[in-house]
């Protein structure tokens, strides 16, 4: 049965925690990346030999989500939830690919001698605690570990209250992997409690936290902004944007939107609004709105008034209506919606843009060099794609391993971020004995 009763004490219930993690992040910050990797090792084989636990506490969080839930957005809510022993299987196979990577830390990001002897480096360090917030997403709970540890960082995990179960059934399989290593078992800190007294002390723990990472919808990110003393690290929330240019190739442009819409709904890269050029629209239109209507299920299409006929000849009664235009255009969706507007141009396609965006993602799909050169250059997001799905928006598929998050801020870290985004630098400066005149 699981126990969600408030600590006595919350702020004190947050600092013992973050005391534990700044402890052992002094020990883990000075681990060889073969003592970090075994770590991994011996984490991954841990959660595999715990499927059964973790997919028992698991299912005891979705039926409580199922009880709980009402309204459009519980479908995507409980599929952010689900683990499934294939969803747990590609969670302990990034484990593997994160192992593979180069240890950023102790690394030289620049070096030069001064005319006075000097020996002056400047190398990536870890941060020594950090803080993941985030909603019922159990892949956040293990990413989060398994970076944090390579990057040399303790990690206090602060989930959602709908996964309370099945993040202290991962905590724990992870806790008991490291027992085995050098890694201190402390460094991995999950405050589990559903009290918000909790969540705000851990917000407020300068000095004991060194940074924060929200990772989750717009109203979270929110959330942490205005709450944290602790410094932050936005990611995630977003309204991703496709335009598709005059000049396409209308097959390929088909293929990219279903896909950049359907392949997985409750994410954060997933396709919210499609600007088409009026000279594309019955081209792209047309098919579109058969494979959109296709789809299992299929998919609700907002329209404006030109776009509106095309899709209404193919999509079923009840999924295309006129769009809101106040509402849709700044919606995230994470749901099988598509709001969908004409434009007359590349300029209006990138008006809208600036309008809208949450400088998340953004797309063009075009046969045409100077319009993609173009729309690359003066979009302003932290990813920007040309002929390719937005969902490729993923620290995976960018070859760094399990992502801590998308930032979509422009100070220190920028897009989707592992390693290199969780430590800080140093100088390191070697003298003989040099006095300053």
């Amino acid at each position: 049965m699981r126990s969600d009763a408030a600590p006595s004490d919350p702020v004190r219930f947050a600092e013992e925690k973050a005391r534990a993690a700044q402890e052992a992040g002094r020990t883990l910050a000075l681990l060889s990346r073969a003592e970090k990797d075994a770590a991994l090792g011996a984490l991954r084989e841990e959660l595999l030999r715990s499927q059964e636990a973790i997919l028992a506490a698991n299912a005891e969080d979705m039926e409580a989500g199922q009880r709980a839930g009402r309204g459009a957005e519980l479908g995507s809510k409980l599929d952010r939830l689900l683990l499934n022993p294939a969803r747990l299987a590609e969670m302990c196979r990034a484990i593997g690919e994160v192992a593979a990577l180069e240890d950023p830390v102790g690394q030289v990001l620049e070096r030069r001698t001064r005319p006075n002897g000097l020996d002056i480096r400047r190398v990536r360090c870890p941060f020594g605690v950090v803080g993941i917030i985030y909603e019922a997403r159990p892949n956040v709970t293990v990413d989060a570990a398994t970076l944090c540890l390579k990057s040399g960082n303790a990690v206090v995990l602060k989930g959602g209250s709908d996964a309370l179960a099945t993040s202290r059934a991962l905590v724990a399989a992870m806790r008991r992997g490291v027992e085995r290593t050098r890694v201190p078992p402390a460094a991995i800190q999950l405050l589990d409690s559903a009290d918000r007294a909790v969540t705000g002390a851990f917000l407020r723990m300068r000095g004991l936290i060194d940074v924060i990472v929200p990772r989750g919808g717009a109203e979270l990110i929110r959330f942490a902004q205005q709450q944290a003393t602790v410094p932050v690290i936005e990611t995630g929330a977003s309204v991703v944007h496709a335009y598709v240019d005059a000049e396409v190739d209308a097959g390929q442009a088909v293929a990219l939107i279903v896909n950049s819409k359907c392949r997985r709904v409750s994410i954060c890269n997933a396709l919210d609004t499609l600007l088409v050029h009026r000279a594309a629209l019955e081209a792209v239109g047309e098919p579109l709105a058969r494979a959109l209507a296709a789809h299992d299920p299929p998919v609700e299409v907002r329209a404006d008034g030109r776009a509106l006929p095309v899709f209404a000849r193919h999509l079923p009664a009840g999924r295309v209506r006129p769009v809101e235009p106040e509402r849709d255009y700044d919606t995230e969706y994470l749901d099988y919606i598509l709001a969908v507007k004409v434009v007359d141009s590349l300029d209006e396609a990138l008006g809208h843009i600036r309008r809208h965006s949450l400088k998340h993602t953004e797309a063009i799909f075009t046969a045409d060099g100077a319009a993609a050169a173009r729309f690359l250059a003066e979009v302003d997001a932290a990813c920007v794609m040309h002929n390719a799905s937005t969902q490729f928006t993923d620290g995976n598929q960018f070859g760094l391993g399990a992502e801590i998050g998308i930032s979509t801020q422009k100070l220190h870290v920028r897009g989707p971020f592992a390693l290199e985004g969780l430590t800080t630098t140093k100088w390191l400066v070697a003298g003989s004995g040099q006095l300053r005149p």
